[in-house]
């Protein structure tokens, strides 16, 4: 075990940290661009086939930069891209971002860490860092921006240079170490454990730019939000936010043993989409969008006797013409991602002549994901951790992603040798209550 590893696992304070050596290598996932094209011709991408877990070197830390000794991390579904090179691979995204040149060379290596979440301790602050020092603990935003960008300073999403860390640059937040911005980082809740804490950010602050933000559907008290893929990463905690907000959230789910879970995370109306004929393979002609949607339409006037405010979406092919047509006059769709496809069909006449929105939304800015995390801090938020896995298996982690086969995050302990560590306010967390900690967990344990 190298020293600095050691020294922080027994709990070393900041100076000690800061006077031991950095290692040259660490282990963390990744992928080899001597994979590219192992996935030709073949329909079943298994991402355990293209995930390696082993050596890598450390980088050199740029002025802006800290090294952050990570405790956990967890999968997200860019992650599941990578590891199948699709859409496209993420090599090139390494490749451009290279040619910028300087410090942003070190990218375009022939490996690629992955990994768009953590939580840990920094180690490491490069000179032109004002606001962190070693040994504190952090969770990390997974947005990296240009600050010298015009367009960064009203909103770090539309910047041309804001990238997904782990996934559009390297050095992941899936291994013992990462090196972020120094832009990217946000005071660790301290009532959380690291699993916890490593299982909010990517997905909590997207779901919060979707739905609270003014850059999204800015929901209020009383809106009726629909919510595709209700237990997921993405869809738990938008639950959390539309019942905060005052809303009615209705959620969508794929099977009978996720609607029961949903149902026990307190959401107002469940939906199992087999129920609505929404279930395998079928082609979604325009015909059968209409047909669906009519069928869903009447679900939720059932229940609640009125259409959706707002629809939350990101499945994309599979649901995003549904959405377009079950969502009231003068309501909003709002995208974040695809994972079913990305080209989208829909009627136009009933987003047209019905005076309907479609918003995208792209993780999250500096000020969202603060905002988000300050919610988790107060506890008016929680973690929807479902499994944690072991870094040397974080293949298996990533596949059961990619098979649909989880609810909420799935965690990965990376230097943390156990769960259940991390907390710095154990008496706030023994307020809170476990169940409330752990809604998920609990909800699992009950069906």
């Amino acid at each position: 075990m190298h020293a600095l590893t050691e020294a922080l696992l027994r709990g070393a304070g900041p100076e000690e940290i800061e006077e031991t050596e950095l290692p040259e290598k660490y282990v963390a996932a990744h992928l080899r661009a001597e994979d590219l094209g192992m996935f030709e011709g073949v329909s079943d991408k298994d991402v355990r086939k293209s995930l390696h877990v082993g050596e890598v070197p450390m980088p050199e830390l740029a002025p802006d930069e800290v090294v952050v000794a990570v405790m956990a991390s967890s999968i997200n579904y860019n992650t599941v891209w990578s590891a199948t090179f699709e859409p496209v691979s993420t090599f090139g995204f390494l490749k451009r971002f290279g040619r910028e040149g300087g410090y942003a060379t070190r990218h375009d290596v022939p490996y690629h860490v992955v990994g768009s979440d953590a939580s840990g301790v920094v180690v490491r602050v490069g000179s032109g860092v004002r606001r962190w020092r070693a040994g504190d603990h952090v969770v990390v935003s997974c947005v990296q921006v240009d600050d010298q960008e015009p367009a960064t300073h009203a909103d770090g999403m539309l910047g041309s240079g804001q990238r997904i860390w782990g996934y559009e640059t390297n050095f992941g937040g899936l291994g013992h170490y990462t090196v972020v911005r120094a832009s990217q980082l946000l005071s660790k809740p301290s009532h959380l454990t690291w699993e916890e804490s490593a299982s909010v950010m990517l997905t909590a602050a997207t779901s919060y730019r979707m739905l609270v933000s003014d850059k999204g559907a800015r929901i209020k008290q009383g809106d009726v939000v629909l919510i595709w893929g209700a237990t997921g990463g993405l869809g738990a905690y938008a639950v959390q936010m539309v019942k905060n907000a005052g809303g009615i959230a209705v959620g969508v789910v794929s099977s009978q043993r996720k609607a029961e879970i949903l149902r026990r995370l307190g959401c107002d109306v469940v939906i199992d989409r087999n129920e609505i004929g929404l279930g395998g393979d079928d082609a979604l002609t325009p015909e059968r969008t209409i047909e669906l949607g009519k069928r869903l339409g009447r679900a939720i006037r059932s229940a609640v006797g009125e259409d959706p405010h707002v629809v939350f979406d990101f499945i994309g092919q599979a649901t995003f013409g549904i959405s377009v047509f079950v969502v009231r006059r003068g309501g909003v769709v709002v995208t974040c991602g695809s994972s079913t496809g990305y080209q989208h069909q829909f009627d136009n006449r009933y987003l047209w002549m019905n005076l309907k929105r479609i918003i995208g939304s792209h993780a999250a800015n500096l000020q969202e994901q603060w905002e988000c995390n300050r919610l988790f801090q107060l506890g008016q938020l929680s973690p929807v951790l479902s499994e944690v896995y072991p870094l040397s298996e974080v293949a298996e982690a990533a596949r059961l992603v990619q098979q649909n086969k989880h609810v909420g995050k799935v965690g990965v302990l990376c230097l943390a040798p156990e769960e259940g560590l991390g907390v710095t306010d154990p008496e706030k967390r023994a307020a809170l209550g476990v169940e409330r900690l752990n809604p998920l967990r609990s909800a699992e344990k009950a069906v």
